[in-house]
């Protein structure tokens, strides 16, 4: 039985690096070391390996370097070759491979196959390296039909690509999704997928892709404003008024608590005032806000601040740079911030 043809985009990133004079760095000729080290696998897994073919980036990079304009390059990059494959791996570094994947839901909404982002802690060509596992489960994973969104594939779990976020800075297990359960995770020699939980059972509907020209935000636009004990009105104002900015992702104190100073909410009327989209989620890894619970919770709402309910910051993040990109009235990105477009909250 032939297997379905996948394609592997190759952006840079831990997985693909070689040593070099000041560390590692992104390395070229990545087919060739990818069929090197396929050959290394159990002769069933190499009869079970789906075949594929391989898009190198000209330009790799290291994931933190990435920026919404990457987030867009790769996007088009899948959308035009959609009727050429029935998946897609995405090879990325690890740094911002959930920022990336959460931008890629948002931009291919209705998605009808497998986008299966992966990546490593260790080299490929390493010792006891994670790399060669996680490329080749995310192969499997993006051969299966019912998988009809952004995923990552990460150390034997299959997540939601726009409710993951990298957890640890060393362990191979560095991804988890605080807010939602597993897509499916490997068991023994077969991911189990669990039913129910997959956008193909949530969503219905043709691919409705949006695809905006990034450029306009990502210049610095969107801000990030995690609060500390102390934060200042004028704090707050050197961010949000510089004209430059069109929007900001506050984190909060757990259920959206913030200081009771008259002065910062101030400073958030004014912004949200003047048109800046203004979200807020909980630095809490898990867990959601509820900007109605508190009186602090009450300023919020009536500065005109969303809630973005129980969100990672990649996705509210993300959100806020793709409703942004696009020319829409200033009350559908609101509705549209506070709805779930991809599972997302």
């Amino acid at each position: 039985m032939a297997h379905p043809r996948l394609l592997i985009i190759y952006t840079g990133g831990t997985l693909g690096m070689c040593p070099g004079d000041q560390g590692l760095t992104p390395s070229g000729n990545i087919e060739s070391r990818l069929a090197k080290a396929f050959n290394q696998l159990p002769l069933l897994q190499q009869q079970a390996l789906p075949s594929f073919e391989v898009l190198s980036y000209p330009q790799l990079i290291d994931s933190s370097s990435a920026t919404p304009d990457n987030w867009s390059q790769l996007a088009h990059d899948i959308a035009k070759r959609l009727s050429d494959y029935q998946g897609f791996v995405v090879i990325h570094g690890t740094d911002t491979l959930s920022w990336t994947a959460a931008s890629l839901a948002y931009q291919l909404q209705g998605i009808d196959r497998p986008v299966i982002l992966t990546g490593s802690m260790q080299p490929l060509e390493a010792p006891g390296s994670d790399a060669l596992d996680n490329l080749y489960w995310a192969l499997r994973c993006a051969e299966q039909p019912h998988v009809k969104e952004v995923a990552i594939y990460f150390h034997g779990k299959l997540l939601r690509g726009v409710r993951a976020t990298k957890q640890h800075s060393e362990a191979v297990d560095a991804f988890t999704s605080p807010n939602y359960p597993l897509l499916g995770e490997r068991m023994g020699d077969h991911v189990v997928h669990y039913p129910g939980r997959g956008l193909a059972d949530q969503q219905r509907g043709a691919p409705r892709f949006e695809l905006p020209d990034y450029t306009s935000v990502s210049d610095g636009a969107i801000v990030r404003l995690a609060l500390w004990p102390g934060v200042t009105a004028w704090q707050l104002a050197s961010w949000l008024e510089d004209p430059r900015v069109q929007g900001g992702l506050l984190q909060l104190w757990g259920a959206g608590n913030l200081p009771d100073d008259p002065a910062l909410f101030a400073v958030l009327a004014k912004a949200s005032g003047e048109g800046k989209m203004l979200a807020a989620i909980s630095q809490c890894p898990q867990g959601s806000v509820h900007l109605g619970a508190y009186a602090a919770g009450k300023g919020l709402l009536d500065a005109g601040v969303l809630s973005g309910d129980d969100m990672t910051p990649e996705a509210a993040f993300g959100k806020l740079v793709h409703l942004l990109a696009q020319p829409i009235p200033e009350e559908d990105r609101r509705r549209r911030f506070l709805s779930s477009l991809v599972g997302e909250r």
